[in-house]
């Protein structure tokens, strides 16, 4: 009994606790541990995080959540909306000394060593951790294989490029990037806060990928291959395992709303569907903007929006629309995409998003915010051809109607689906039987369990 507990698998899962970071990596790790139930995950993170994910246990057997300090001063008050930079700062003060002693606690509640530490990539850090603990680390990369060829090459792009130079300088230096411009790629690069915690964090990431054992990301091979091959001759072990919206175990829909009963009264293709994710939200100013090209264009919509509506939109504007819109706080946004009225997604190009509307062949318009959205955008518009960026990178009245009407009512909205519904197809090939996110993730598999 004691010697087959000392050889039993107790993977340590570090995460980066904000905004979008979470939900992919623990789609991941509870497809893992049904595929290799005899290990034992440890998830650490913060308590806030913990305790919304956790609250159903059941769901998760064979993955225990440890606390991790969040590094917050006591009695922290956030300040507005958008990005948590400060949150980032103080929780990467912590770091990483508020892993350690959350992997003590789990060794000591489980009487398990760890064998391998699963970890966001953003936490370069866990490559030393590895290393002093002789386990395999396995980072996981949240976004596209693109954002994450950019990261890796900031040292070779720094050198090759400068720093803060025109911004329509062209990345041909970069496979499979040969469009995308110095101005669309992550703030930190070679451009913007170069010295910032974030960037210099990103920045050691990149010099530390090498020493993975396997890096993971929620893509699939089909879906950018030269990008992914070029990654695979850098990296050991380049695994896309994705899309998790295809492989991930199905979950109980929750629609407190009705969206979904709304749009089954709608025309096929008609609706726009808005949403801006977690983090991101555009200002006072373009929000009215948009919803004024939806009025005057009359285009059904279903809008998530954060906050009380009637602070936000124009006045008198939910009693002219009231026939053919619906505002609410949160949507079900994957079973909404996937709806057959839904003719555009309006989104701020964060890579989720972008997967999502894949799964729901549903083009997009938008414009990004921060981080990789902008590089998913120039991906999705130049490279793709299954999106739109608004006139201008702003949301105006004239610039979202064009758009609007480009994708709902002319022949390159349809181009668009047909391109789409190719990715989708291809997707759904790639987590197949014999499909290349399968194989893939049979090789993860392995590697956690050997």
């Amino acid at each position: 009994m004691a010697e087959a507990k000392r050889n039993q698998k107790h993977i340590a899962v570090l995460t980066f606790p904000f905004t979008s970071h979470v939900p992919p990596l623990i789609s991941l790790i509870r497809k893992l541990s049904l595929a290799a139930p005899e290990v034992k995950f440890s998830f650490l993170s913060t308590a806030q995080v913990n305790a919304s994910y956790f609250s159903n246990e059941a769901v998760f057997d064979k993955i225990k959540p440890f606390n991790v300090d969040s590094g917050l001063p006591e009695g922290y008050v956030r300040k507005g909306e958008g990005p948590p930079k400060e949150e980032v700062e103080f929780f990467l003060k912590a770091t990483p000394g508020n892993f350690q002693r959350a992997i003590q606690t789990a060794v000591a509640e489980t009487g398990l060593q760890i064998s391998c530490l699963i970890t966001e990539a953003f936490l370069w850090f866990a490559a030393e951790m590895a290393k002093e603990m002789q386990v395999p680390w396995i980072p996981f990369w949240i976004c596209g294989p693109q954002s994450l060829l950019v990261h890796f090459e900031t040292d070779n792009l720094r050198q090759k490029l400068g720093i803060n130079g025109p911004e329509d300088r062209t990345l041909e230096i970069l496979p499979g990037l040969p469009k995308i411009r110095a101005k669309d790629i992550p703030d930190g690069i070679i451009s913007g806060a170069i010295d910032s915690p974030f960037a210099i964090m990103m920045q050691k990431m990149a010099q530390m990928l090498p020493r993975a054992t396997a890096v993971v990301t929620n893509s699939f091979e089909e879906f950018d291959p030269i990008v992914v091959n070029a990654l695979k001759s850098r990296l050991p072990n380049f695994l896309n395992v994705g899309p998790f919206i295809l492989t991930s175990p199905p979950s109980e829909i929750s629609d407190p709303h009705g969206c979904l009963e709304w749009l089954n009264g709608r025309e096929r293709f008609s609706v726009a569907y808005i949403g801006f994710g977690n983090a991101a939200k555009p200002p006072p100013h373009e929000i009215k903007a948009l919803a004024e090209a939806l009025e005057a264009s009359r285009t059904p919509f279903l809008w998530s929006l954060r906050g009380k509506p009637e602070y936000q939109l124009p006045e008198g504007f939910l009693e002219r629309t009231k026939d053919y819109r619906k505002i609410v706080p949160w949507a079900p946004q994957v079973q909404v995409l996937a709806h057959s009225s839904v003719g555009v997604f309006v989104t701020h190009y964060g890579w989720n998003s972008v997967m999502e509307s894949v799964n729901g062949i549903v083009p997009m318009i938008g414009r990004p915010f921060f981080g990789d959205q902008g590089l998913n955008l120039k991906m999705v518009e130049a490279v793709w051809g299954i999106g739109l960026e608004v006139e201008g990178g702003k949301f105006t009245k004239d610039g979202t109607i064009k758009a609007l009407r480009a994708i709902l009512s002319t022949e390159q909205g349809k181009i668009m689906r047909g391109k789409i519904s190719v990715l989708k197809q291809l997707a759904v090939k790639a987590v197949g039987p014999e499909g290349s996110s399968t194989a893939n993730f049979g090789a993860l598999v392995q590697i956690i369990s050997s």
